[in-house]
């Protein structure tokens, strides 16, 4: 196994942890205001203006309104911490940048209105092949062919100088200015964002595992 297939296997089993653990504080929280003449669960059927069913009217206001809002917010909080890490050149994401879309699709995108493809499209162009890529970041191609994720397209910057210097750096679009925007993005040791990623993965991992919590509740919950 090599070092980012025992990344990529670590951040999964931190996700089953803090989602179960998510499970569990959710589930104390839609308990904690559970009325108690109530018998049955948060999914069962409840006569119109019982108290079950003004107990899962209430558990749907806090999962939209209280902590749909916490989320948001911590996502913010990491976001802003980023400000605190720089790039410190290692070019990695201006050789390799990954899509799922060919350039064909992307360019149908980009003429449909998409912003992050008209702005991929100024930066990246498309490798000629996958062995091209493959000599940038061998262990990312790699992970991705032992997970069978084979429809992927590699592009790079042709602004980038030979000494991994942007020639265009001022004029550089918003999605090279932000990456990483997710701690969750694999990252080469080299970027000047793994430490971020590091500090923030544990908290990224339970807000994600949330947010597919609080969609599941809302949507089994018969109001």
């Amino acid at each position: 196994m090599s070092n980012l297939d025992k990344v990529l296997q670590n951040q999964r089993e931190k996700y089953r942890e803090v989602f179960q653990y998510s499970v569990e504080q959710l589930q104390s929280r839609i308990d904690e205001i559970k009325p108690a003449d109530v018998i049955g669960d948060i999914f069962d059927k409840f006569p119109e203006n019982s108290s079950g069913k003004i107990w899962q009217e209430k558990v749907l206001a806090m999962l939209k309104y209280d902590i749909s809002k916490d989320i948001y917010m911590k996502f913010q909080e990491i976001l802003a911490e980023r400000v605190n890490y720089s790039c410190v050149g290692c070019a990695t994401c201006c050789n390799l940048a990954c899509s799922e879309f060919s350039p064909e699709e992307l360019k149908h995108r980009a003429e449909n209105g998409d912003n992050f493809a008209t702005q991929f499209l100024s930066v990246f162009i498309p490798y000629n092949s996958k062995e091209d890529a493959r000599k940038i970041y061998p262990e990312y191609i790699a992970l991705l062919e032992q997970n069978n994720e084979n429809d992927v397209y590699f592009y790079h910057c042709p602004k980038l100088t030979e000494d991994k210097r942007c020639s265009d750096y001022e004029n550089r679009p918003q999605i090279c200015r932000d990456f990483p925007d997710n701690p969750l993005t694999i990252l080469p040791k080299s970027c000047g964002f793994c430490e971020w990623k590091e500090k923030s993965e544990v908290m990224t991992l339970m807000l994600h595992a949330m947010i597919e919590i609080v969609e599941y509740y809302k949507s089994k919950i018969p109001v």
